[in-house]
C-alpha cells in the first residue's frame, strides 16, 4: 500500500463520518446487534485497531491503544474524528520511518497485552489489517444504518479521486 492508497481510504472515512453527522444521536449510540453493537462503537473499534497495531506495535508510541468502556461511553463523534486523526498521524508515520523497511518482520509482544509469546508481522501485512478490518466494519455500520431507515452514502473507493504523491 502506499500514500495515494491509503489517502483512497480516508475519503471514503470522510464520507461515512459526514454521514455519521447526519445520524440521530440515539441512532449513532443505538445496539444494533452487531459485533460492536452500535455506530458509535465500531468506529471507535476501527481507530482502535489501527493505534493499536501501527501506533503501539509497529510505532512503540502507545501503550493504551484501546478505549475502555467506561470512556466509550462519552465519546462524540467530534472526539472520534480526533481519534481518526491520530489514526492518519500513525499511518503517515509508518510511512515515512518505515518506507524502505515495510516488509522487514518486526518480532515482539503485543504492547497493549499482559504476556504472551513474541509474534512476527511486516508493517505492510498490518497495514493491509487495519484498512481491510475498517472495511470490513464500514460495511457493519451501513448495515445498521440500513436497519435503522437511513440511506447510506457510496463509500466505494472506485468514487475517489487521485491524489498524486
Amino acid at each position: 500500500m502506499n500514500k495515494n492508497e491509503y489517502e483512497w481510504i480516508r475519503q471514503t472515512r470522510g464520507i461515512l463520518l459526514d454521514f455519521c453527522g447526519e445520524l440521530d444521536s440515539s441512532d449513532f449510540t443505538r445496539q444494533n446487534g452487531f459485533g460492536f453493537q452500535s455506530v458509535r462503537d465500531t468506529l471507535v473499534h476501527i481507530a482502535d485497531c489501527y493505534n493499536a497495531w501501527l501506533g503501539s506495535f509497529v510505532l512503540l508510541q502507545t501503550k493504551n491503544p484501546i478505549t475502555s468502556n467506561e470512556d466509550l461511553m462519552v465519546l462524540g463523534l467530534d472526539e472520534i474524528k480526533i481519534r481518526f486523526e491520530q489514526v492518519d498521524f500513525y499511518v503517515n508515520e509508518v510511512f515515512k520511518v518505515l518506507k524502505h523497511q515495510m516488509d522487514e518482520p518486526i518480532q515482539r509482544q503485543i504492547p497493549w497485552r499482559e504476556g504472551g509469546e513474541p509474534i512476527s508481522m511486516t508493517p505492510s501485512k498490518l497495514l493491509m489489517h487495519t484498512t481491510t478490518h475498517e472495511f470490513h466494519h464500514k460495511g457493519q455500520i451501513m448495515a445498521m444504518a440500513r436497519q435503522m431507515g437511513y440511506e447510506p452514502p457510496n463509500t466505494d473507493v472506485l468514487g475517489t479521486k487521485d491524489i498524486c504523491n
